[in-house]
């Protein structure tokens, strides 16, 4: 797909992965990848903003003689998918609006 996923779309499907379970970074950039076409590159840097901004927490647990690192949604993540959500879900309808109504004129 050509269409760039901005910054914020990015940060609310990385907190929509983690709304029903914790998950390590591998297998969270793995899920988004099944999606979008993006480089585990991509993915740290959201995660480290969004721990940041107190969205996520983690905690490290072992596994096979190396630690994990895993991704916790917060209260205040929660909040901000649902946020990233309704503003989705606007902006959704207003670009299809725009597309139909252009498409009236052909």
């Amino acid at each position: 797909m050509a269409i760039q996923i901005s910054s914020e779309i990015l940060e609310g499907v990385v907190l929509s992965a983690l709304k029903y379970d914790d998950l390590y970074g591998y297998a969270l950039t793995q899920q988004v990848q099944s999606v979008f076409d993006i480089s585990e590159s991509t993915i740290y840097p959201v995660l480290r903003r969004l721990k940041k901004n107190k969205y996520l927490t983690t905690y490290d647990q072992p596994y096979q003689g190396r630690n994990r690192r895993y991704y916790q949604l917060t209260d205040l993540g929660r909040q901000r998918l649902n946020t990233i959500v309704n503003e989705w879900h606007d902006f959704y309808q207003k670009v299809n609006q725009a597309l139909e109504d252009d498409n009236k004129d052909d």
